[in-house]
């Protein structure tokens, strides 16, 4: 071999084999040596390659932490000091119950892709009550399957398997930003086939007869006003209960969507920033829309006047009795109530979105409206799901419903 220049470091006997080492500078941005070991000289001289291959390429790490030690630092230093608290209140379980207990105790920097693909393939497959001695936490009167062996297969759902992937290459990819890893192993791996994962639950939609049906039998709720922004606008729930009357302009016939109200945490925030960038925009208000945030504003004023003093300002347009912020999960309460009195079948409140568009249809909205409200950037795609001809006797019932309000035609 040729002689070494100063800082290559070097290879010689050590404890029964050989070992070596080679200067490399840290991602700290400190100087120091980085050793590699083996039984023979020719493994240490090969790992010694290595080693000035990838001090050549960049920063090297001497000090290797588990995933379970990183991935609670990029939780406490990364993601909740700057992403959305509803980020991190979604990450923060999936790390917790699944990938800390499923490869927390590997060193980050030999984390490969067969390590999380053999994993993932677990999780079909695993017992989620079984894992998380959910059963065996509940008072021993009242423990009812895996705690006294009889296994509830509480497997978790492809959705969230999904989400378990998505989490750990968020957090693998900020690793190889601080240059501590090379490749991103999350990203190289397959997700289980879906035949192997709990089915997805099948999404109901309502008829435009059966959104009809729901409407008339809340038009005398105080919150009609926000079922209807759902139905006909498709606004999502934290966008409906973060509405404020600075928004809401009645004369124009216009509303921006710019906030959000969420509960995060054991908090109630009220963000002034909505799910997507496309989610802040201007929408027009169909004349159903107006008339009924007319008649809200009337019914929020009289309940001001009721209330005197108790009266809390908030300027939003949906607000318990006293004012106050609607708390989102009693409005699902109040939405699953309403359906079951309506005769309707019983969807999720944000399911009602899906409906928007038969809607819209129905109200003889022009389909380039139509895509302003459905915040599509083509009108093929308006197109596609705008195909629900309502019958004439349906047309009839939403007129009336709308004239019951105090307005006529629905016009564009």
């Amino acid at each position: 071999m040729s002689k070494r220049s100063n800082g290559e470091g070097s290879i010689f006997p050590y404890k029964g084999g050989w070992a070596g080492y080679v200067w490399v500078t840290t991602p700290a941005g400190k100087r120091t040596r980085k050793w590699a070991y083996g039984k023979t000289r020719e493994e240490t001289h090969e790992k010694w390659l290595k080693l000035h291959d990838q001090a050549r390429s960049g920063p090297v790490a001497t000090r290797h932490e588990t995933v379970a030690a990183f991935l609670k630092r990029w939780l406490a230093e990364v993601v909740e000091p700057n992403r959305e608290p509803t980020t991190y209140v979604a990450y923060e379980p999936l790390v917790r119950l699944y990938i800390i207990p499923g490869l927390g105790r590997k060193r980050l920097d030999k984390l490969t892709v067969r390590d999380v693909q053999a994993w993932l393939n677990t999780l079909p497959t695993l017992c989620t009550c079984c894992d998380q001695k959910k059963d065996h936490k509940r008072p021993e009167a009242k423990r009812r399957c895996c705690a006294i062996g009889k296994c509830c297969k509480g497997y978790p759902a492809r959705f969230t398997i999904i989400g378990i992937r998505r989490t750990l290459r968020a957090a693998l990819g900020h690793a190889i930003r601080e240059e501590l890893i090379s490749k991103n192993v999350a990203a190289l791996t397959t997700l289980p086939s879906a035949s192997k994962t709990k089915k997805k639950r099948q999404q109901v939609v309502w008829s435009v007869d059966e959104a009809r049906r729901f409407l008339e039998h809340v038009q005398d709720d105080p919150l009609y006003a926000a079922y209807v922004l759902v139905l006909v606008l498709g606004l999502r729930r934290g966008e409906v209960l973060g509405l404020a009357w600075d928004c809401v302009d009645l004369d124009a016939e216009e509303l921006h969507i710019a906030r959000q109200l969420t509960r995060v945490g054991g908090q109630l925030l009220h963000r002034d920033k909505t799910k997507t960038d496309d989610s802040s925009a201007s929408l027009p208000l169909l004349g159903l829309c107006v008339s009924a945030l007319k008649l809200r504003r009337e019914l929020q004023d009289q309940a001001r006047e009721k209330a005197g003093d108790k009266w809390k300002d908030s300027d939003l347009v949906f607000t318990t009795r006293y004012g106050t912020p609607i708390e989102p999960r009693n409005l699902n309460r109040a939405f699953e109530a309403h359906c079951k009195n309506a005769g309707v079948p019983r969807i999720r409140f944000h399911d009602t979105r899906h409906t928007c568009a038969s809607l819209l249809a129905a109200l003889d909205v022009h389909p380039r409206v139509a895509m302003r409200i459905l915040r599509h950037s083509q009108i093929s795609v308006t197109m596609n799901v705008y195909t629900q001809i309502p019958s004439p006797e349906t047309r009839k019932a939403l007129d009336r419903l709308a004239q019951s309000l105090g307005t006529g035609e629905q016009g564009e």
